[in-house]
């Protein structure tokens, strides 16, 4: 249980940080962060980073791909979490 906490602080903290750097990219016209990588990070557990990082650095806010999509992960992510819960 301590390695699945563990993993799943790592991938919201990558999640996060994947919003930020492709925010700090966009500014500056350089190479992206592929949206597809910044949805991957969100299904693979850190939906709840992704979420702090798109409305922190006010990236893809006006997606509804993005606004609408990663809280349905999340969404998708506690219905999973409570349904192995009560198994």
């Amino acid at each position: 249980m301590d390695l699945f906490f563990y993993y799943l602080i790592a991938v919201n903290v990558l999640g996060f940080s994947l919003f930020g750097i492709d925010k700090s990219r966009a500014r500056r016209h350089t190479w992206r962060i592929p949206e597809k990588t910044l949805f991957a990070a969100a299904v693979l557990g850190g939906s709840i980073g992704c979420l702090a990082g798109m409305y922190t650095f006010r990236h893809k806010t006006k997606h509804p791909s993005f606004t609408i999509g990663l809280p349905l992960i999340l969404a998708l992510q506690c219905f999973l979490a409570y349904w192995i819960s009560i198994q």
